[in-house]
């Protein structure tokens, strides 16, 4: 038994000290594993929208979510002749812009029409340039505009006025927010402040960083 006693004492060591060893080994994986990006806005990630997007913009030309990618892409469902709402958020959305800096190069806004009736390309176009150029407003056909609402769950509804044309389009006032990949991540309500927004797409746009 003596003689047997440093062989023990020996394994017993060694048994701690490899113990140890992936102790530490754990401990540093877990330290190096990815920590959850934290968002102000609504993480959404998961949610199938857009994925079928195909809409003309106010170019003429037929857009899809792969034409944006490498860019921030944030959607917005309105129209023209909003009185409030539509041009407070397209005008909070070029400030985003602004307090991106550089990174405001990879952020894309596209405007999608719920009054394509009134709402022609040219006068899309003419809406756009109002808050920034870069920015691209897309019509999708009166038969094709309940299918787009839906991908999105959107909520639009013409309210009549006195004559045929002096109607309002009530609709849902939220962003939806694509990452350079294409896949929805966040949702932004309505009223949110520009540097919220801008905080939450440069965390979006680093993340993704190669």
């Amino acid at each position: 038994m003596r003689k047997m006693a440093p062989a023990l004492t020996f394994n017993r060591r060694k048994v701690l000290a490899l113990s140890a060893s992936w102790l530490a080994a754990g401990g540093f994986l877990a330290g190096c594993s990815p920590q959850a990006l934290t968002f102000k806005s609504t993480d959404i990630t998961g949610a199938a929208f857009a994925q079928d997007l195909k809409l003309t913009d106010h170019t003429g030309q037929v857009r899809t979510m792969a034409d944006f990618r490498g860019k921030a892409v944030v959607v917005f469902f309105g129209f023209t002749q909003c009185p409030d709402v539509c041009p407070t958020s397209m005008t909070t959305l070029a400030e985003v812009k602004r307090l991106m800096g550089d990174r405001g190069k990879q952020f894309q806004v596209l405007f999608i029409t719920v009054d394509p009736e009134r709402d022609t390309l040219p006068l899309l176009k003419e809406y756009m340039t109002n808050f920034d150029p870069s920015f691209l407003a897309l019509r999708p056909e009166p038969t094709e505009l309940k299918a787009v609402a839906d991908s999105f769950k959107i909520y639009y509804r013409k309210a009549e006025g006195t004559t045929p044309t002096s109607y309002t389009m009530d609709h849902s006032a939220g962003k939806y927010v694509f990452d350079t990949s294409g896949a929805v991540r966040l949702f932004s309500s309505y009223g949110t402040d520009p540097g919220v927004i801008a905080e939450d797409i440069l965390t979006l746009l680093k993340s993704m960083d190669v």
